[in-house]
């Protein structure tokens, strides 16, 4: 493993994505940026998923991240809204695999445990526990963005253990874990 790495965290949706970089540096992380894509004002879900790549592209091409973590989808009862989620998701995967750039899927209750020792912390404990922890300035009003850096800080914590989620390589590797999810042409 590289001794200076970068990682995007991202926390996929439709209304807002938000996103962090940290820095690691000889075993120590770094903070880099958190910020997040505002998409509430577009109607259209197919110009919401573009944008999401598009911004994807932008950051991985602006900072060469090492590692992208995400988080994952978690099952709610509404299934409209976890397909949105689902798509938010994909589409961001497909940026970073599009640039072979390692994966890993991270659920929220992991995440949360990760940063605060509690899988069931709210937003506001998380993010009390990144501007601690990588000592930021103020927090965003929106706390999507920190989720974002959380899910990055999650990947720090969880760098070198055994199972840290599904990882992706790239196409290859997806089709590899996931044969039900390829149609044959």
């Amino acid at each position: 493993m590289k001794t200076e790495r970068i990682i995007l965290g991202i926390d996929p949706g439709t209304t807002i994505m938000g996103f962090g970089l940290i820095r690691v540096e000889n075993k120590k992380m770094h903070f880099m940026q958190l910020n997040e894509l505002l998409l509430s004002k577009y109607s259209d879900p197919y110009v919401k998923l573009k944008l999401i790549f598009e911004r994807t592209i932008e950051l991985i091409d602006t900072y060469h991240p090492d590692e992208i973590a995400i988080e994952a989808p978690f099952f709610g009862k509404n299934v409209q809204s976890m397909l949105k989620l689902g798509r938010a998701q994909g589409v961001a995967m497909a940026a970073g695999l599009s640039r072979q750039i390692p994966i890993t899927e991270y659920l929220p209750k992991k995440i949360k445990m990760a940063i605060t020792g509690n899988g069931n912390a709210s937003k506001e404990q998380v993010a009390k526990m990144l501007q601690s922890v990588l000592g930021l300035k103020e927090l965003p009003k929106n706390l999507d963005s920190t989720d974002g850096l959380a899910a990055a800080v999650c990947h720090f914590y969880n760098s070198g253990t055994v199972s840290v989620g599904k990882s992706y390589t790239g196409w290859d590797a997806f089709v590899k874990q996931n044969p039900a999810k390829v149609k044959a042409p």
